[in-house]
């Protein structure tokens, strides 16, 4: 497998354990049983926290991680898109996690040591019905009521919203700042409808009536929309990993299926147009993989420059899901949409990942907007 960026010792051997016990653990043909329902997926996320100790590598080693960062993140990330796993790491590692081990005081501190363990699993709840990706249009609102404070509005597609146990629900103040709220999935006033994706993962669309908080997170006075953005950056970047991890697979397979199918007692393979079409994908897998990589330099730096960066990169790799996902499906024929093979459920995950944000045109817009910004700081 190749990686996005060059690897310490310690990460090589994060990613050969992962690698042997995915192997072994969460085969292709399980994976349909550990989607069926949400609940499924318990026994293999313990497993990912006992026996790998997986879920704290990239976490501080203040509240029992392993010291890593966001890289470890993303290898993590190739690793489980390689494998095809259905298990929320995206949403309550890279994004749940992320927010509360930047979040002051102990009770972030504790829900990271349950996460560690594996007891806790975070979700955040962001975007609203009539959003469209807009992380800043948040109409949920938090207000006082009999000296507790309640939270009313919705959410709408919460990825890995079923798996959850917290929320981390977005919200206004009376002041109007942008804050989290911490909701436990079981208090009074809450309204679930579960969706099953078209890759087969699990999310959710959720209201809100007045429903008690557990805790408010943050300063008071502080508004988290930059916080969030840049959370929301880091999974990006994160989803991208998944998706070369995916594709690496995807096409090694293909290549193995064009060397074995025959036609005209000759390889197909050997044919002009199945090996440009190859080439094609190969060059798209290799740009998505270097654009992803560089950008993880980038993710501390100036925010515009950032989400520039985060939006080339993503451009990339949707357009690398689409060459390399159809031209998958395509060399494979009409097998290759069956769900008795891995090709076609890695062409509906690389689908849901293209599309993620509105897609490439979406990106390239954010792109050319951040340009403007980025210049006008740098004439000042």
């Amino acid at each position: 497998m190749n990686t996005m960026f060059e690897l310490s010792d310690t990460q090589s051997l994060l990613r050969d354990s992962l690698a042997r016990w995915l192997g072994t653990t969460a085969s292709f043909d399980r994976r349909e049983a550990l989607l069926r329902t949400p609940e499924a997926i318990g026994p293999l996320w313990q497993g990912l926290a006992s026996e790998l100790g997986l879920l704290g590598a990239a976490l501080p080693e203040a509240v029992g991680g392993q010291g890593g960062g966001l890289a470890d993140h993303l290898l993590i990330m190739q690793s489980l898109g390689e494998a095809l796993l259905p298990e929320p790491y995206l949403a309550c590692l890279v994004l749940g996690a992320g927010l509360l081990q930047r979040l002051p005081g102990e009770l972030p501190r504790q829900l990271l040591g349950g996460v560690v363990d594996g007891a806790v699993r975070p979700v955040l709840a962001t975007i609203e019905p009539d959003a469209r990706h807009d992380l800043a249009q948040v109409h949920s609102r938090l207000r006082s009521q009999a000296g507790a404070t309640v939270l009313s509005g919705r959410k709408a597609m919460v990825r890995a919203a079923p798996y959850a146990t917290h929320w981390l629900v977005s919200a206004r103040d009376g002041a109007g700042l942008l804050r989290l709220a911490l909701v436990r999935p079981d208090a009074p006033g809450i309204t679930r409808r579960d969706l099953r994706l078209a890759d087969g993962s699990w999310a959710a669309e959720l209201g809100f009536d007045a429903t008690p908080i557990e805790a408010l997170l943050g300063e008071p006075g502080t508004d988290l929309l930059p916080l969030i953005t840049k959370v929301s950056d880091e999974a990006l970047l994160a989803t991208g990993a998944e998706s070369i991890g995916v594709m690496q697979r995807l096409l090694r397979d293909t290549l193995d299926y064009v060397r074995q199918r025959h036609q005209f007692k000759v390889a197909i393979a050997s044919f002009q147009v199945i090996q440009h079409r190859l080439a094609d994908m190969h060059m798209a897998l290799l740009q998505a993989n270097a654009l992803v990589g560089a950008t993880l330099a980038q993710i501390d730096g100036p925010a515009a420059q950032r989400q520039q960066a985060v939006a080339s990169a993503q451009v990339a790799v949707a357009r690398a899901c689409r060459s390399v996902g159809q031209g998958a499906v395509q060399l494979h024929g009409g097998m290759g949409m069956t769900d008795e093979l891995v090709v076609g459920h890695m062409f509906k995950r690389l689908t849901l990942i293209e599309a993620q944000g509105g897609g490439a045109d979406a990106f390239l817009r954010r792109v050319a907007d951040l340009r403007v910004v980025n210049a006008a700081v740098s004439g000042q």
